[in-house]
């Protein structure tokens, strides 16, 4: 494990963070059919995930996220693993991390997805699901306990659509003495949801287990609009891991158009305040060894 908490990293430097797990299990052939997604393989298949995580390791990233996005009791239920087995599923999730580190000194990011995730039906880029906050973090709090009991170095609340909901992964997150990055899903300058950035980010000051503050799951140049508005809202080191750009056609299940994530653009995120770079969907190994090679040479 790494000598320094991951605050105090982000206090010295700019830590590269891991891309899509995603595609790079499908690039390995793993089946990520079915309302789990990556978090079935917990179960079936955890070398999968395990050989995933190494390539982003061997890439040069040293935060890995876990594979509990679309984790929840509930969705285990639906498969048929009851209370218990579905807790060691989460816990799975962070030792599997660690495991493929080996002895490279990493940080584990446990991976909190948004309530649209788990429904596995797009609503995590819409928001606004009808429940209320209470509601909201009644669902998230017993999968932010499971997975801190398997003691992560940082918790990633990530690719939240909607203020409503941030307020309540907060809250469910608050007093377990872990800290968290806040990761927003965006479109333009506002939240999925609609919200204004700058009311968006300005949720988390005062808010002391927050370390980092930032974007995810979105365009590159809406990423490098949000990096600067996040830094100067929250006087925080700044967190950005966006997708390729490409479009993706539900019809055909398909990829479309040309990718707009150049690692190139770390170098202007990096100087407008990010700390924690990396990659959501279709960013594989390669981008992130060019991003992780690009950082470590300039100053």
């Amino acid at each position: 494990m790494p000598r320094l908490p991951l605050a105090e990293a982000l206090a010295r430097s700019t830590v590269v963070l891991d891309g899509g797990l995603s595609n790079q299990l499908a690039a390995q052939g793993a089946d990520l059919s079915g309302d789990l997604w990556s978090a079935r393989l917990l179960d079936e298949a955890p070398h999968q995930l395990r050989t995933a995580h190494r390539a982003y390791v061997e890439a040069g990233a040293r935060v890995l996220i876990t594979a509990s996005y679309q984790a929840s009791f509930r969705g285990f239920a639906r498969h048929g693993l009851d209370h218990r087995a579905a807790r060691r599923l989460f816990a799975r999730s962070v030792e599997l991390a660690r495991e493929a580190a080996g002895r490279t000194p990493v940080w584990v990011a446990a991976s909190v997805g948004p309530y649209g995730a788990v429904l596995a039906d797009g609503s995590e880029y819409r928001g606004r699901y009808g429940l209320s906050t209470a509601e909201l973090v009644r669902f998230h709090r017993p999968r932010v306990e499971a997975l801190v009991e398997a003691e992560p170095d940082v918790l990633a609340l990530e690719t939240v659509p909607d203020v409503r909901e941030a307020e309540a992964l907060l809250t469910a997150a608050r007093g377990l003495g872990v800290p968290l990055w806040l990761s927003y899903t965006i479109s333009g300058d506002r939240t999925r949801a609609g919200q204004p950035l700058r009311e968006a980010f300005g949720l988390v000051v005062d808010e002391p287990d927050v370390i980092a503050v930032g974007v995810n799951c979105c365009t590159a140049a809406d990423a490098g609009r949000a990096v600067p508005l996040a830094a100067d809202v929250t006087g925080l080191p700044v967190v950005v891991y966006p997708n390729s750009g490409e479009d993706y056609d539900p019809a055909r299940g398909t990829w479309r158009g040309p990718s707009t994530y150049h690692p190139e653009l770390a170098l202007r995120w990096r100087a407008d305040g990010a700390r924690l770079v990396g990659g959501c969907c279709r960013v594989g190994p390669d981008r992130i060894a060019a991003l992780a090679g690009l950082l470590s040479q300039t100053p």
